[in-house]
């Protein structure tokens, strides 16, 4: 069973960067793809970005894309999440999450649903 978690989040000025983490605590994360999303206070929970198992395609989602960035330490069993110029609705509890790749591994999506396992978040706070 595969189990995340996620670190990093804190309070942070407005235009300000974060570097979130999500570690995997026994099985090999790079086998998996990942997939980062967020929920802010009474919304939805979207997706910010994924990335396919190895890290070679990346897919933004629109609510970050050109201020998020993401990469992979397969010593730290860890994949990041880079955010920059947060803005105050950036506001929310981030979350990693892993699926199973198929045979192809050419393909990564931010439906939540097709997402197996959860880490519990990570609260960030945009506020000056």
């Amino acid at each position: 069973q595969l189990q995340l978690v996620e670190s990093g989040g804190e309070l942070v000025q407005p235009g300000g960067s974060l570097r979130l983490s999500c570690t995997a605590s026994s099985l090999s994360l790079n086998k998996y793809i990942v997939g980062w999303f967020r929920q802010a206070p009474e919304k939805e929970r979207e997706g910010v970005l994924c990335t396919t198992a190895g890290g070679g395609i990346i897919f933004y989602g629109d609510s970050m894309k050109g201020r998020v960035g993401v990469s992979r330490d397969n010593a730290q069993n860890t994949v990041y999440l880079d955010l920059r110029d947060l803005k105050p609705e950036g506001t929310a509890v981030y979350y990693c999450a892993a699926e199973t790749p198929d045979a192809i591994n050419n393909y990564c999506e931010l439906n939540r649903t097709m997402y197996d396992y959860w880490g519990p978040g990570t609260q960030v706070t945009v506020s000056s």
